[in-house]
């Protein structure tokens, strides 16, 4: 067979595929794996078919295999996986699902929105998150309300991957979800709206009992870029968890927030020196001559990042 010649390395799909007809499970699972090796469209159909293999083993090998690969008739077979009835199958489809970038596979997905299984209905907000398809909306605002947090999760992520300004009030609602791990995603996905509600919302977060959602607000009021949010921000910087004081100063620099000058150059005698590092780098970011006399006391620190990142600093005041 010429070089140029495709799958050659994989040998024919329909010899291969033959390998599907056999008794032996662990045959038809390896027949699985040499049709995705192809890549090829014709290898397709035939895993399309596995997906319906009396073994879960197959099945399984089936639904991982098709991720790679697009069209409606695929979608339709990983819908199939979702409701198998072995549970790693049918999360290994939903996450085939969320790999398929095919924006024709919503109309095939958002009947499914409402389905009684939250698993498949989290796998299908999931799939619909990566589409970015405005019909999902609708959908996905109402899924809001659903009595499953992980459902709320991915229906969040749907909303906020939009990035429509009419829905920042929802996104706002969803932060003050009961579970942390909604709010942890709706603090996230309403940083795209540059304006003082969300903002606010943000600053609001910054006070939440979960330690990983006042990361998440601290910086996305860097994001969000809002320089009277710095106020709230410097609060944060007595923290008890150095993730959240870190956020708060990478915000702190990039709102350019001159009047918490003094509070970062308390951080730059931390005992972490990564902290170190970030309140220098904040000081550096919003270059106030002010911090000038507090970074030059500091340049023999004993880390050699927090000192190169000192003498950076110094550079950037001199040159405001």
């Amino acid at each position: 067979m010429p070089a140029s010649e495709p799958f050659e390395s994989f040998g024919d799909v329909a010899e291969l595929a033959e390998g599907l007809a056999s008794p032996d499970a662990s045959v038809r699972r390896l027949a699985v794996i040499e049709l995705a090796e192809t890549a090829s469209f014709e290898a397709a159909g035939h895993l399309v078919s596995a997906v319906s293999d009396a073994a879960v083993e197959v099945r399984l090998q089936a639904v991982r295999a098709l991720a790679d690969f697009g069209g409606l008739e695929v979608v339709r077979a990983l819908l199939r996986g979702l409701l198998d009835p072995d549970r790693e199958v049918a999360s290994a489809a939903a996450d085939s699902l969320s790999d398929i970038r095919d924006p024709e596979a919503a109309e095939l997905l958002l009947p499914l929105a409402p389905h009684p299984s939250a698993m498949v209905r989290e796998a299908v907000f999931r799939a619909l998150k990566a589409l970015r398809v405005a019909a999902a909306l609708g959908p996905a605002v109402a899924a809001l309300a659903d009595d499953n947090a992980r459902v709320r999760v991915q229906a969040v992520g749907v909303i906020g991957y939009l990035k429509m300004i009419e829905t920042l009030p929802s996104l706002i609602g969803a932060a003050r979800d009961a579970d942390p791990s909604v709010r942890l995603a709706a603090v996230n996905a309403f940083s795209f709206a540059r304006n003082a509600a969300a903002a606010q919302a943000a600053s609001e977060a910054l006070a939440d009992s979960e330690w990983q959602v006042r990361a998440e607000a601290a910086e996305a009021i860097g994001r969000i870029g809002q320089h009277a949010s710095s106020s709230a921000v410097v609060g944060v910087l007595r923290d008890p968890y150095w993730q959240v004081r870190q956020k708060a100063l990478q915000s702190l620099g990039k709102l350019k927030a001159r009047d918490a000058v003094p509070d970062i150059v308390a951080v730059l005698d931390d005992e972490l020196a990564s902290l170190r590092k970030e309140a220098a780098a904040a000081l550096g970011d919003i270059a106030d001559v002010s911090a000038r006399e507090a970074l030059a006391a500091r340049a023999a620190d004993p880390d050699p990042d927090v000192r190169k990142t000192i003498v950076w600093a110094l550079g950037q005041i001199g040159a405001s």
